[in-house]
C-alpha cells in the first residue's frame, strides 16, 4: 500500500488596485488560467529568478584563475553572428534577404 503524503498549503492574501486586478485576469484569461493560478506561476517564477541571480559560486584559487584566463581570452568571431551584424534591416529600403 502506497502511503500518503500530506500537502500542506499556505493562504497568501494580498490588496491590490481595481487595475492590477483587471490586468492580472486579462493576463491570466489569455493563458487559459485562474487568477490564483497565474498569481502563484508569476510570484514563484520571480523567487526562482530572484535565488538564481543571487546564487554564490564559489571555486578554487586555481579554478578561479583558469575562468578569468578563458574570460579574458580574445574572442573569435562566430560566422552566422558576423553574417547577421552586416544584414540590412526588412524595414531598410534596398534590403534583399538570403535564405
Amino acid at each position: 500500500m502506497v502511503a500518503s503524503v500530506e500537502r500542506k498549503e499556505y493562504p497568501i492574501s494580498i490588496r491590490l488596485s481595481e487595475a492590477d486586478v483587471a490586468m492580472i485576469d486579462r493576463a491570466a484569461t489569455l493563458r487559459g488560467r485562474s487568477r490564483a493560478d497565474f498569481v502563484r506561476d508569476a510570484a514563484v517564477r520571480a523567487a526562482e529568478d530572484m535565488l538564481m541571480d543571487n546564487r554564490l559560486v564559489r571555486m578554487s584559487p586555481e579554478g578561479f584563475a583558469e575562468f578569468m584566463e578563458v574570460l579574458s581570452a580574445p574572442v573569435a568571431p562566430v560566422p552566422d553572428m558576423v553574417e547577421l551584424a552586416e544584414r540590412s534591416a526588412p524595414w531598410e529600403a534596398g534590403c534583399t534577404t538570403k535564405r
